[in-house]
């Protein structure tokens, strides 16, 4: 459509309207109709909050399956907008039987766009994004509203009368409005799959968490990519025409972005060769702690003291990682405590032992063992091994049990501790 064709459509349109408003301005049935739309809409609203009180339908509708539920309390919600279109509806049927050449144009158009809003709030109610359920909302009803009132053909042919040429594209309001309503739509739903199939995914015991992680993340990119492309297909884009705006996305990744692409990289190759997965222990640098979550830019590391430390994908590719429980789920803890000399060593190795033996979580194989590690200058130190299977247990909650056991074991066969001194832990991995 041109400006002139354009021009030619709003002033047919004005004229139409002037001979509209002056024709009802004239006439009784204007005020007639809106006094009665007015009343209408007061009796409605006392007649939705009445219904509301008497009937709790949504304690009825818990057992119900989620979408239906989602409707039915959506209807509920608009009992006054239901009692309007009933009311009205009535008193229109009652003007036209009873009155000779009646005009009830404003009573359909109120009608009319009730009922659309009544149908469009329902399906909308099954859109669980806040968000997007009022965007989609709101955004149907006023295409139908424009509809009703014979104005939409005019809306879009103003809204695609302008627009300029970006390379071969002719970019207008209405293509941006159609692309941008098209996307949110497009992108809703394919978040909604992909989380479908995602937990899908995760219900599966054959797949390693970190395979599971792996396939989320490509189900979650192809479904975006693909909703993405056939949306600009469905408004007509040719997408040779983003020639140059995938250059120029080219050179911005060779300037700036390259972290990011090296970041979604590594987070493609951790989850492909399963060096890191999620649950196991690993210190990058001077962080340790237990991997909670593996993102596309980053992974998630729980120190458990109230920290969540996010480390780019890219340190555990280039820097050096000990995971402390990649082949296997056993973690040898090491405690040192000295005795005096006048202890029998021999009788406080194995004292040691049955300490170590006494808490739960130390495992029986392989067997706890206790080692003279030195003689210092006031007692003979000892080096206590223990191991613990998943370490996900926490080693410092299962080192202060062994440390408490070993009290009482050494209390118990009469041998002694100088004064007490710093201890420490050391996990290494089990061979």
């Amino acid at each position: 459509m041109n400006a002139d064709t354009l021009e030619s459509a709003i002033a047919a349109f004005v004229a139409t309207l002037r001979v509209t408003i002056r024709t009802e301005f004239t006439s009784i049935w204007l005020p007639v109709q809106i006094v009665a739309i007015v009343l209408a809409g007061l009796a409605a609203v006392a007649i939705g909050t009445l219904l509301r009180r008497r009937f709790d339908l949504m304690s009825a509708t818990e057992s119900w399956p989620a979408y239906l539920r989602l409707a039915i309390r959506a209807l509920i919600e608009n009992f006054g907008v239901l009692a309007f279109i009933v009311l009205v509806s009535a008193v229109r049927s009652a003007i036209e039987a009873g009155a000779a050449h009646p005009r009830t144009y404003l009573l359909h158009v109120a009608v009319n766009l009730a009922t659309a809003w009544v149908i469009i709030a329902i399906f909308a109610s099954l859109i669980r994004n806040p968000f997007v359920n009022r965007v989609v909302a709101v955004t149907a009803w006023t295409i139908a509203a424009l509809s009703i009132l014979n104005l939409l053909d005019l809306t879009i042919g103003a809204l695609d009368a302008r627009g300029i040429m970006l390379g071969g594209l002719r970019v207008t309001p209405l293509l941006l409005l159609k692309t941008a309503a098209l996307l949110l739509v497009a992108l809703w739903a394919g978040t909604t799959f992909s989380n479908f199939v995602v937990r899908r995914i995760q219900d599966a015991p054959e797949l390693t968490p970190s395979i599971q992680t792996l396939i989320a993340t490509l189900v979650r990119i192809t479904v975006m990519t693909v909703a993405i492309v056939i949306v600009l297909s469905m408004v007509g884009i040719d997408l040779s025409a983003f020639a140059w705006f995938t250059g120029a996305i080219g050179v911005g990744i060779g300037f700036g972005l390259q972290k990011i692409v090296s970041n979604l990289v590594s987070g493609i190759i951790l989850l492909a060769d399963k060096s890191v997965k999620p649950g196991d222990i690993v210190s990058v640098g001077d962080h340790f702690g237990w991997v909670t979550n593996m993102g596309a830019r980053y992974t998630s590391i729980d120190t458990r003291d109230g920290r969540e430390i996010l480390i780019p994908n890219e340190d555990f590719v280039t820097q050096r990682v000990v995971n402390w429980s990649y082949s296997n789920d056993l973690v040898r803890v090491d405690v040192k405590f000295s005795a005096t000399y006048g202890s029998d060593p021999r009788k406080t190795q194995g004292a040691a032992i049955a300490a170590a033996l006494a808490v739960p979580q130390v495992l029986k194989l392989p067997a706890p063992l206790c080692h003279v590690s030195a003689f210092g200058t006031v007692a003979v130190e000892y080096v206590l091994w223990f191991w613990i299977r998943n370490p996900n247990g926490d080693p410092l909650t299962v080192r202060s049990a062994v440390l408490l056991s070993l009290w009482d074991a050494l209390d118990r066969e009469g041998l002694s501790l100088p004064k007490p001194g710093p201890t420490r832990v050391i996990l290494d991995q089990a061979s």
